[in-house]
Order: C-alpha cells, then sequence, then structure tokens
C-alpha cells in the first residue's frame, strides 16, 4: 500500500510526524546488521538477541519481500497487497493486479528492487492503533490488507514503512535497504488468497535471497539440480504414472513401470512387517457419517472430507484409516493377553486439498498410506515404541536414505485444556518417548505445542541427496479415539481398561514417498527397486533368437525371475544403448555372434559403463546378491 506522497511515518527517534495516524504511533524498535554474527533486534519495545543464522536469514529474506513488494507497486500502481513471508528457501509475495505478469516482469522488478536497495531506504517500524491503521488501508482500497487487520485481536498492531510503502506486518526486519544481501527472483505463478480456490485469484512471485554471493550461486545449482530430478518430470520420461486433469485431478494413474515400483515397495515392507508381528487387514473405502462423527474427524476434519448421499443416507469416503482398525480390533474381546495387536493396511484414503495446493505425486486427494495401529497395555509401549523407531531406521536405509532429522512434537504445557487425555497420561507418554529416542541415541529437537490434540509424537525427516527434508516416519499416541470408541481389553484383573493406541507410519504414503524417491535417485533406482533391471540389445536382427533366449533364461533364474526386457528394435547399437541410459536401466546386456557362440553378454553397467563379458549365470546371481543386500550403487549423483 502506498501511504499519501511524501508524508512522514515515523522519524528516527519515534516522534509523529505529518501522518494522519501520528496521534496514535509508537515506538516499535530497530533492524538489524547483515553480518552473520551476534546482533540486538527491538521487537514490541523489548530488546533481544539474534544469534541463529537461520533467523537471521528469515529476517533478511522477509525483508527482501517487502523491497520486492515496492519495486511492484511502483512500477504497477494498480497493484494491490496480499501476503510476504520468508520461506524455508527464499521469500514469496501476493499481488493482486489485472496485469499479467511474466517471466520477463521479473528482469525488470529485480532490476527495479536494486535501485532501490542502493537508496538504503530504512525499515520505519512502528504500533499503531487497529482503528486508525483500517481506515488509511481501506481508504486506499487495500480490501486484501484490511481484512487481514480486521481478524487481528488487540487494540494495537505493528506497520512498516519503506519509502512509500506501507504493509501492515509484525517483523523484525534489517535495519535499511543497504542491508540487504544478494537476491534472485525465480518465478510466478497463480495463487488464490488464503489458499481458497473461491477467493480472489492472485499473482505469486517467489524468490530467494541470501548473505553471500556463493551461496545464491550454491543455492542456484541446487535449484537447478532439484529440476532436473522433478518426480513430474523424470516420472513422464520413465512412463511411471500419470495424472488425468479432465477426469480425476489430484488422482495418480500408476503404469506399468509405476505399478512394479509400487509393488516392490509393498512387498519388502508386508515382508518386514509380517515378520515383526504385524496382522494386514483392509477396510472399507466408504462408511456411514455416523463412523466419522463418533471418531471426531466429522467435526474436525469436515471440510477435508468427500461426503456422498447413498441411499438416502449419508456416507463419507475415508479420510483415515484408524476407524477401520478399531472397529476390527473391538470385534471380539480382547484379553490383556493377546496385547499387542497391530494391525497394518495400505489403506487408501481421500482428502479434498484445494486445487491450488496440488502439486504431483507430493500433494494429492487420493493416495495409500502404510498405516499402522498398534493397540497395546500401559507396560508394553515403551518397548513398541522403540520397536518402531528400529523398523523405521531399517526400512528407510534400505530405501537409501541414511541421514534423519528428528522432533518429538509435545503439547503447549501453558494451554493444557487443548488437548484430549489426562494429565498424567500425556506425562507418561512424552516420557517413554523420550526413553524410546534415548535408547536408539537418535538426537532430537523438542518441539513445544506442536503436538496434535490427541497425543505426543515422534516425527522423523530424511534428508535426500540434495539435502533437502521430507517427512516421512511418525509414531503418534492417540488419546481421543479410545475414549470415544471405548476401546478396552480385559485385565488381569477381569475388569475393562483402555487400551493404548499408536498411530504409525513408516513412510507416510506411496504416492508422496515415489515422488520422493524418484528426486532422491533423479529415477535412477537401486537395483532391488528398478522396473527393468537388464534391457537385453542384439546388435543385429540376427541375434534377436539369442537375445530372447537370455531373456528367458533370466526370468526364469533358479534364484527367482528377474526383470528384464529386450530391444528388438530396427535401431543402431548406440542408439539403443542410449535409450537404455535415458531409461535409466541398471544393466545393459549386448549380445552379437560372439556372446552367441559362448553363451554370455558383454554387460554395461549405467554408471560404471563396459563391465567385459559375463556368463547369464553368473549374471543373474550378481543382481540377486546386490538386490539380496538393497545395494545402493555408486552413482554419478
Amino acid at each position: 500500500m502506498r501511504s499519501s506522497g511524501g508524508e512522514h511515518f515515523l522519524d528516527t527517534e519515534g516522534v509523529s510526524g505529518s501522518n494522519p495516524l501520528a496521534p496514535t504511533i509508537l515506538t516499535f524498535g530497530q533492524g538489524i546488521v547483515s553480518e552473520l554474527e551476534l546482533r540486538t533486534i527491538r521487537r514490541d519495545g523489548k530488546t533481544f538477541e539474534v544469534t541463529d543464522s537461520e533467523e537471521a536469514l528469515e529476517i533478511l529474506r522477509h525483508s527482501t519481500s517487502h523491497l520486492m513488494a515496492l519495486a511492484v507497486t511502483q512500477l504497477y500502481p494498480d497493484v494491490h497487497l496480499g501476503i510476504g513471508p520468508a520461506t524455508n528457501e527464499g521469500f514469496y509475495y501476493d499481488f493482486q493486479t489485472p496485469h499479467r505478469l511474466t517471466e520477463e516482469d521479473l528482469e525488470e522488478i529485480e532490476k527495479r528492487m536494486l535501485e532501490i536497495r542502493n537508496q538504503d531506504l530504512r525499515f520505519e517500524p512502528s504500533i499503531v492503533n487497529k482503528e486508525e491503521v483500517l481506515k488509511l488501508f481501506q481508504h486506499e482500497g487495500e480490501i486484501l490488507k484490511t481484512e487481514l487487520i480486521e481478524e487481528r485481536d488487540g487494540e494495537v498492531l505493528s506497520c512498516y514503512k519503506l519509502g512509500e510503502l506501507v504493509d501492515f506486518c509484525k517483523g523484525p526486519h534489517v535495519f535499511s535497504t543497504s542491508q540487504i544481501g544478494v537476491f534472485k527472483l525465480l518465478s510466478v505463478a497463480g495463487s488464490y488468497w488464503k489458499g481458497d480456490e473461491q477467493r480472489t485469484q492472485l499473482q505469486r512471485i517467489y524468490g530467494t535471497a541470501f548473505f553471500e554471493e556463493t551461496a545464491l550461486h550454491e543455492y542456484l545449482a541446487k535449484l537447478e539440480e532439484a529440476l532436473k530430478r522433478d518426480h513430474r518430470r523424470v516420472g513422464k520420461q520413465l512412463d511411471l504414472f500419470s495424472f488425468q486433469e479432465k477426469v480425476a485431478p489430484g488422482l495418480v494413474f500408476w503404469h506399468p513401470k509405476g505399478a512394479k515400483v509400487r509393488e516392490l515397495i509393498e512387498d519388502f515392507l508386508r515382508l518386514q512387517l509380517t515378520r515383526r508381528g504385524y496382522q494386514f487387514v483392509y477396510t472399507p473405502h466408504i462408511a456411514k457419517s455416523d463412523l466419522w462423527k463418533t471418531s471426531g474427524h466429522y467435526e474436525y476434519f469436515k471440510k477435508n472430507m468427500y461426503i456422498l448421499p447413498v441411499d438416502e443416507e449419508e456416507y463419507v469416503l475415508k479420510p483415515m484409516n484408524c476407524p477401520g482398525h478399531i472397529l476390527i480390533y473391538q470385534s471380539t474381546k480382547r484379553s490383556y493377553r493377546e496385547l499387542p495387536v497391530r494391525f497394518a493396511e495400505f489403506g487408501t484414503v481421500y482428502r479434498h486439498e484445494k486445487s491450488g495446493t496440488l502439486h504431483g505425486m507430493l500433494r494429492v486427494r487420493g493416495f495409500t498410506q502404510d498405516d499402522a495401529h498398534i493397540f497395546c497395555r500401559p507396560d508394553q509401549v515403551l518397548d513398541e515404541v522403540t520397536q518402531t523407531l528400529d523398523l523405521a531406521e531399517y526400512i528407510l536405509e534400505s530405501f537409501g536414505f541414511d541421514r534423519f532429522e528428528v522432533t518429538l512434537s509435545v503439547r503447549d504445557s501453558a494451554h493444557r485444556e487443548h488437548y484430549a487425555g489426562k494429565s498424567d497420561d500425556w506425562e507418561k507418554a512424552e516420557a517413554v518417548l523420550v526413553q524410546a529416542l534415548e535408547n536408539k541415541g537418535w538426537p532430537y529437537k523438542r518441539s513445544e505445542g506442536e503436538a496434535v490434540f490427541y497425543g505426543p509424537k515422534i516425527d522423523v525427516e530424511v534428508l535426500d541427496v540434495l539435502g533437502r527434508p521430507w517427512q516421512l516416519s511418525t509414531f503418534q499416541f492417540d488419546f481421543s479415539l479410545p475414549e470415544r470408541f471405548k476401546v478396552t481389553y480385559v485385565g488381569a484383573d477381569s475388569r475393562d481398561h483402555l487400551v493404548i493406541m499408536i498411530h504409525r507410519a513408516l513412510l507416510g504414503s506411496l504416492e508422496r514417498f515415489m515422488g520422493i524417491l524418484i528426486e532422491h535417485y533423479g529415477g535412477a533406482f537401486p537395483l532391488w527397486l528398478a522396473p527393468v533391471q537388464a534391457l537385453i540389445i542384439p546388435i543385429s536382427e540376427k541375434h534377436h533368437e539369442y537375445a530372447l533366449q537370455i531373456e528367458k533364461e533370466l526370468q526364469e533364474a533358479e534364484r527367482g525371475a528377474l526383470r528384464v526386457e529386450t530391444d528388438l528394435r530396427n535401431e543402431k547399437l548406440g542408439y539403443k544403448i542410449r535409450g537404455g541410459q535415458v531409461q535409466k536401466v541398471p544393466y545393459m546386456l549386448i549380445v552379437g555372434e560372439k556372446e552367441a557362440a559362448a553363451h554370455t553378454v558383454a554387460v554395461r553397467n549405467r554408471f560404471q559403463g563396459e563391465q567385459g563379458t559375463m556368463k547369464v549365470e553368473d549374471l543373474a546371481n550378481l543382481i540377486h546378491d546386490l538386490v539380496d543386500k538393497k545395494v545402493v550403487e555408486e552413482t554419478n549423483q
């Protein structure tokens, strides 16, 4: 928003100037210096120190979003502002403007940002009366900002002025624009106000900022590599899956090769879970809404559920698997001797995600969770949690993820009334999770107030090959559903006792995990997960018969069938080899006269190149050995 031309919002001593809001303006604070060292800033009249470089970077990026907003308002006077927060990767700002922003416009905006930065403009902060600043924003026609102000509690709020731009913002910011480091505008995309496709359509500009030039260059290089690995691009290239937006937006169509990878993932998990005492179940995809009213989902999750009329009754496409598992548990009376009971399901659920939030395999409307629920006694909880952490570690490392970041989410001790269950149960549950993490020797971050209302939890993020975190495994106590459904067991005292219920997922969802896996490996899956493990390439048409013979032998190998294909196209050898490389097939087996005569194959590895000739049986044993060990080959990542 632009204030009236030339008006002074707040001078350097906090004394009001000629702005109409002057009588209500109070000193709010100063900025920060731009070096990554100890710095002091003021917020809400209090002085505190910023020593965390991540927090400093967040302040820098948020300041840069204001700089971008000023540049945009100068270039496009008819623009109206949405929000402009810092993010983990940079910042963005939402704009409402009839001008269709393009990639070319970003260059002009970036140029204007540099000009403004060099003017060394102050970020002038103030605490102002809510009613007065509301009038100012209404006068300027800033409908979006007005809505945000109206939603904010209290009689006063904070604003910042940068040049002629006045923005409703709590800060803090750098002291002046000259302290903003290096920045780059990255892209422009459509968005909706508050993420609601029924609201105003906006345009969002993404950017990033750093203190040092080298950090920006490193980030841009990483971003370029991430774009090469984008699962949507690679998935199409490898023919793994597709989205049919005209008939099923947000729902995945698994193609044969993608379905094979999914099958391999499921088979591996099924084997590991069965070995550890899990029992697999299947639950319906649809149930009467009464079930979801009992569970509480209808009340708290209704906007994300698909509700359907069936035979004059209300049904719901299941958004969760847990109520179904509870009903199976309750189908018979359970003794304390039977516990723990561990139910697992590859359960497909449906959630009404807004169209603007959908993102390939990473954010969809229908997905299959590797879900499990453990029903146990209090004395069994520590062992169960510890075993699930052991299992998660084994599973994730088998898929090639050996770097974890762990978060323990607990309740807000100042607002215990917001959480289900008894305080004593929460304290015991948190103590168990802490003990399990300490038993594992895992460092973790304790996150106060981030627990879900029904229990504390452990979240495990993996770091991919580019160092990006992905939240996968989660382990949650639930004090709500056992009480709502009266989930009990008969104790040694012949009385009913509520079970301890633990929600547990290792990969989260198969769709999202597939997207992460693709980006981690750039589509070059390890041998045990590759949809095609070997591609047989005959040198010429007269070698087709021998090539097909080798294919049959590998498919009928003594230790199990290998996944092989034969390229019988009438193309040159080099062209076929490049095709195999593009499809990221682990092994290419070249066969000609010499190989046919010796009953061998010339082996070419996708990473190391030519490997010499091998007997077919030896090659089959080599592949099986690598698969059994879940070997992740040396790659060119």
